[in-house]
Parts: C-alpha cells; structure tokens; sequence
C-alpha cells in the first residue's frame, strides 16, 4: 500500500491524498460504506459500483467468521469473490463487537470469550487468530485485535485496556509477519489507538502506535456515547501525532457533521452504520439538512428527494413516492433511502476533496455545518 498527500487546507488540518492498494486507488478524504456481513444492505452491489461508487467498503471479522464462516470465504477464494467485489475492502478485526457483547464476553490477557449472538455458542478471539481469520477473509487493509472502551469509563480500567491493547499489538504483529498472504495480492495492518476520552492516555497511545511504523494507523474507542467536543478534543490530540505521510482511520465515526469537523482535524478515513440503519428508519440526510421522510408533511411533496442536485441517484424519486413505500412498508423505499444516503455521504467526503484542492474547504465546512444541522 502506498499513501500520497496531494494537498493541504491552508486553514485547517485537512489533507486530500491517495491510496494505492492491489484492487484499486481510495482517493481520501473517503467514507466507506459497511458490509458487515458480505453486502451493503439493502444494496445491490451494481448499484454500490455503478451509483455510489465508492472507492473502498468495510467488512466485519467478527460477524464473517460466524456466518458464512471463515472457510467458506477461504473456499470461494477471498471476499472480494465470493461477494463479487472488484475494488479495496478493510475489515475490522471484531474488537468493536466483541465490546458490544458486555453481557456475553470475557476478556483476559490470552484474549475473548464470547457467545455468538445467533446461536450461543462459544468462541475465543486471540490477537494470533484475527490476524489469521483476516488472512483469510482477505481484505485489502485488515486491523489489530483491540480492546474498545465503553463510555463513560474511568481512568484506572482505560489505562489497563489501552496497555493490553499495545500488548495484543505486538504479538498482532508479531502474527503478521509470519503469516502468509493466501492470495495473489497483499494486504496492509492498521494497529488502533485507545486511550477513552482522557488526553494523556491518547498521547501515550498515539506515540505508542506511531512508534510501530505502520502504513496507516486507526483511531478507535470514540464515537461510543461521548460528546461529539470530547470526540474532536482526542481526535485532535491523536492527529497532532499520528505521522504525517500515513493514512488515518477513525473508526464508526458518524453524523456528516461529525465527518467534515474530523476531517478538518487531519482524517482521512470512515466508517458508519448510521447512513444505512437510519435509512431505513426513513431518515435522510441532505446539504440543507435531514428529513424524517414518514413525516406527513412530505405526503403531497412532489420535489425529489434532494432539490440541491448534490445527489444524483434518486432524483427520479419524490419524497411523496419514498413516504408512500415506507407507509406500506415497501422493501424499495428502504433500498431507495439506503442509496440516497451513502450517496450523500461519498458526495460529501468527494466535496470536501475538492475543496482541500483548492485551498477553500475551512469556510465551505463552516457553511456546511450550519446548514447540515437543521431538521426539514
């Protein structure tokens, strides 16, 4: 993998830059869109090419290796062909659902118990054996076995949890090394930075991390129920160390608002479920705000979807028509709604690229802000 900075905003910290991974370049800044079980839902993956068009998608060890399970992937040759996906995937390594299993999971140095939500049975997450079960998934950048911190957390258990999490670090890598690529292509590490929302554990952390010389490096354990100023404070921190010539992830980070102020930060990287889940709750997200679609006021709406023509895959669509199919719970209007939104959220990142470009993003973000954070 190679990262290339092609521009820096005079007023901010944002950078546009490039990646170069054996299935294709990821022009950055970039959302990518959750697969989490081999498809975007509600999303064919013709239209995820030919109209989203994203450069890179996101899928989820933790759930891949529960079904279809890791060696039907291996069977089929790898993700990319078994779900018939030609361009970039990361997949995370199960740390974040791993966390969400509070009630199901037990965490000690060797690694995690957990009960699998499908069916109760138990199974046991190593640093050694993600590695491997990425191996094996073959996702073009794959992630270091973490331990992701609830919010609020205090200090004495976020300093345990961020140093084992630099100990599974090391033995990650120590696993990487050693374990072969199963195709013909190669796949990068990202090791995450943890620390809660306390700002000396960040810094150690982040310089922790930086240490490793990594191609790229993740930032994760934000964006779990803590305000978005404590987001932004430790993404700011982090960034400030996180080298320069590298590629930075935020992990499960969020609202278009929340994207544009961590990209102004110095991000390059996201992931979200919120585009697709609240797509299919009817809200939609635009330049002039959101729109909770089963509102009544959109019942005799003829305008399309998005007036704004920052969109273009729905505007065939009016918002009366979208209100309609979710009233009679009709599977297009959550197909429809899904599209729009992962439209609007490449749309975004895409703008903001250009802006960087042209040394104009810091007053474009501040207008966008306001305007983003109004409901219609």
């Amino acid at each position: 993998m190679n990262f290339e900075r092609i521009a820096n905003d005079p007023q901010s910290k944002a950078r546009a830059g490039s990646i170069t991974t054996d299935h294709g370049i990821i022009e950055t800044p970039i959302f990518m869109p959750v697969g989490t079980a081999a498809t975007v839902k509600g999303v064919h993956q013709r239209e995820l090419e030919q109209e989203i068009n994203p450069d890179i998608i996101l899928g989820n060890t933790y759930h891949l290796y529960l079904r279809p399970k890791t060696e039907i992937i291996e069977q089929a040759g790898g993700l990319h062909k078994f779900m018939n996906w030609k361009r970039p995937i990361l997949t995370d390594s199960g740390g974040y659902q791993v966390y969400s299993l509070s009630a199901n999971r037990k965490i000690k140095e060797e690694g995690v118990k957990f009960k699998s939500h499908i069916d109760g049975s138990l199974h046991f997450f190593t640093p050694e054996n993600v590695i491997d079960i990425q191996r094996k998934i073959g996702a073009d950048i794959i992630m270091a076995f973490d331990e992701c911190t609830p919010y609020p957390c205090d200090y004495r258990y976020a300093k345990a949890s961020m140093n084992m999490t630099h100990r599974w670090l090391e033995r990650c890598l120590i696993q990487n090394t050693k374990s072969p690529f199963l195709y013909n292509y190669s796949q990068t590490f990202f090791p995450i930075v943890q620390g809660s929302v306390y700002k000396d554990l960040r810094k150690q952390s982040a310089e922790y991390i930086a240490s490793k010389d990594a191609d790229g490096n993740a930032i994760g354990g934000l964006s779990v129920g803590e305000p978005a100023e404590e987001m932004y404070a430790m993404t700011e921190v982090v960034c400030d160390i996180l080298p320069e010539d590298k590629p930075r992830y935020l992990m499960g980070v969020g609202t278009p608002i929340n994207l544009l102020e961590n990209v102004a930060l110095g991000v390059d990287m996201f992931d979200c479920v919120m585009p697709t889940r609240n797509a299919r709750n009817g809200m939609l997200f635009s330049a002039h705000g959101t729109i909770n679609i089963k509102n009544k006021k959109w019942e005799n709406d003829f305008s399309s979807i998005d007036e704004s023509g920052y969109t273009f895959v729905d505007t065939e669509y009016s918002k009366a028509y979208l209100r309609h199919l979710f009233k009679v719970n009709e599977m297009l209007g959550k197909q429809i709604a899904t599209i729009h939104n992962l439209g609007f959220y490449l749309w975004l990142m895409r703008e903001a690229r250009k802006r960087i470009i042209a040394g104009d993003f810091y007053s474009w973000k501040e207008q966008m802000v306001i305007n983003m954070d109004k409901r219609l």
